[in-house]
């Protein structure tokens, strides 16, 4: 019985006629669906982010930040694309393998090889699918964030809290810091199943709420889970902080 899943597909060059020549060779495979195209690393992030693809095709050399870069911040992620490394050169093959690619195809990539790179690609992608949907319901979700060291992913589920500063927000996550011009009204109302607000400058991540405490001061705080600290409620929104509390931590 033909597998009715499609697999979606981000095709990563920087040669316009060489990502043409890719995707021709992808869609005339079926299971498998295009969608998107990346010229550098920074926009490879960006799609991922943005169209969270099974599967990753992807050159090396490319300008700015270089496929095997890119790769490495993807293998942090939690629900990462399978990648395929599509390239001229052979001698990057064992950082491939350091980045757990599922395949090294050499160009020109050959169309047999492709199709048999692609169904490797496919069950892994799918195995990871698999054990998310059994430990979460929720998909994992990525944020693609620019900083003076080029576009880092960071997971949404990963983070602790952000809290604002003059213009700036910080992003306190699983894997530390980092900072970045969205609003947090913008990240309230992009992601409210991970943020609650607590705080005018404060969002805190629901997966470590742990409990709403009174501190010796008499000020409402969150107690973070896994060790993490406390926050600061503010009176405002207290109310709803308890609600949000009484809905999802029943008891």
């Amino acid at each position: 019985m033909a597998d009715a899943y499609s697999h979606s597909v981000l095709i990563a060059d920087d040669e316009p006629l060489a990502r043409e020549r890719i995707r021709r060779l992808v869609e005339a495979l079926p299971g498998y669906t295009v969608c998107g195209e990346a010229g550098d690393g920074e926009e490879v992030l960006a799609k991922i982010a943005q169209q969270a693809p099974d599967i990753l095709l992807l050159d090396i050399r490319m300008p700015g930040m270089d496929g095997m870069e890119a790769a490495e911040r993807i293998a942090t992620l939690e629900a990462p694309p399978a990648i395929i490394f599509c390239t001229a050169y052979d001698h990057y093959a064992i950082q491939a393998f350091d980045v757990h690619a599922v395949a090294y195809l050499l160009k020109p990539v050959r169309r047999e090889a492709l199709a048999e790179a692609l169904k490797r690609a496919g069950r892994v992608n799918r195995v990871q699918l698999q054990a998310l949907a059994e430990r979460d319901t929720d998909s994992a979700e990525q944020l693609a964030i620019r900083t003076h060291r080029g576009t880092e992913l960071v997971d949404v589920r990963g983070i602790l809290y952000c809290e604002a500063d003059q213009k700036y927000v910080t992003i306190h996550h699983v894997r530390g810091e980092t900072v970045t011009d969205y609003t947090l009204k913008e990240l309230e109302s992009t992601y409210p199943q991970h943020l609650l607000r607590i705080h005018r400058h404060t969002l805190v991540g629901v997966r470590f709420v742990q409990a709403l405490l009174r501190n010796g001061d008499g000020q409402n705080v969150i107690d973070l889970a896994d060790n993490h600290g406390r926050l600061p409620v503010s009176r405002r929104h207290t109310a709803s902080v308890r609600q949000w509390l009484k809905e999802h931590r029943p008891g």
